[in-house]
């Protein structure tokens, strides 16, 4: 048995979730306080200044401190429906299936949140490890539950929950810096879906 690790965002997906989600979920007056609060921060992040991990800390933080729990997962369940369909890669979802076929353990190893990736995961039947919001008396605090699930927690968190010895092969796809710890675990490895030597 082999093990795939799938990056979400961007690999399978054509562009990053994360802006989509928030759009989504957060309540139109808030969105548009936050696209003013930060346009700067915003501007930074695309000319490399301020790191992604960085600006989706503040911006979640801004968006669901003190947000029902229930009312972003039901976002997330409904996001995970309506809108990600339209925004797979057909090629991935080939490879998906490919995967599958063979009888391969498949996991979505993704920084994106579990309030839409659990649901999507479970309609398509592939394990997950993601980013999680975190709850307190069933209210969101604006924090992330743990650390990002980017990076070097993207590797640490694989390790965590599986035997990489007990694969015979370990496949990895991913498409930003943000995922070359989870790619160097792999014996096969893809990035923007190019097969890295």
């Amino acid at each position: 048995m082999n093990l795939a690790l799938f990056d979400f965002d961007g690999t399978i997906t054509t562009r990053g979730t994360f802006s989509d989600f928030m759009r989504f979920a957060v309540v139109p007056a808030k969105c548009a306080v936050g696209n003013i609060l930060f346009a700067p921060r915003v501007l930074g992040y695309k000319l490399g200044f301020i790191s992604g991990s960085d600006i989706r800390t503040r911006v979640t933080r801004f968006g669901f401190r003190g947000v029902a729990a229930d009312e972003v997962r039901r976002a997330g369940h409904e996001f995970a429906r309506d809108v990600l369909p339209d925004l797979l890669r057909p090629l991935a979802m080939e490879r998906i299936q490919w995967h599958k076929n063979q009888g391969d353990v498949v996991v979505i190893v993704s920084g994106a949140f579990d309030v839409y990736l659990s649901p999507w995961c479970v309609q398509h039947q592939l394990h997950l490890i993601c980013s999680q919001l975190e709850v307190v008396d069933g209210t969101l605090t604006g924090r992330y539950r743990g650390e990002q699930c980017v990076n070097a927690e993207k590797s640490r968190r694989v390790r965590e929950k599986y035997d990489l010895e007990k694969f015979l092969k370990v496949y990895a796809y991913g498409d930003t810096k943000e995922d070359m710890d989870m790619l160097n675990l792999a014996t096969e490895r893809y990035f923007r879906w190019e097969k890295m030597p």
